[in-house]
């Protein structure tokens, strides 16, 4: 008997919601059709846009937290700002956005969460 895969650990690796071992994503976003491991087919996933939504809000706060605090205690060029928020946005945006994703992944696959049938 194997030990359940806890949902947070598989999302930070970006493992398979049951075996914990074979890679979830494609590329960075990219979801594979099954487990490379334990063949766990990936249909029943369907995320939506709860990934996203989480991301911006997550996103904005600490973006905008960090761009005052900068902002007020160094008093930078604006062309400071513009290269470190232009630069850094985008990537805590691509990693958070993995990370929310592959979490709500795994609490589908937790949950056993489907789509709702009559009958």
């Amino acid at each position: 008997m194997t030990l359940p895969v806890s949902p947070v650990s598989a999302a930070v690796a970006g493992r398979c919601p049951r075996c914990g071992v074979g890679p979830l994503f494609r590329q960075v976003l990219n979801l594979r059709g099954r487990c490379s491991t334990c063949g766990l087919d990936y249909k029943f996933i369907d995320t939506g846009d709860g990934p996203a939504v989480f991301a911006i809000f997550i996103l904005g706060f600490l973006m905008m937290g960090a761009a005052l605090y900068v902002e007020f205690t160094f008093e930078p060029p604006v062309w400071v700002h513009v290269l470190a928020w232009g630069l850094l946005t985008p990537l805590v945006a691509i990693g958070l956005l993995r990370l929310i994703k592959a979490w709500l992944i795994g609490q589908q696959f937790k949950h056993k969460a489907e789509e709702g049938r009559l009958g």
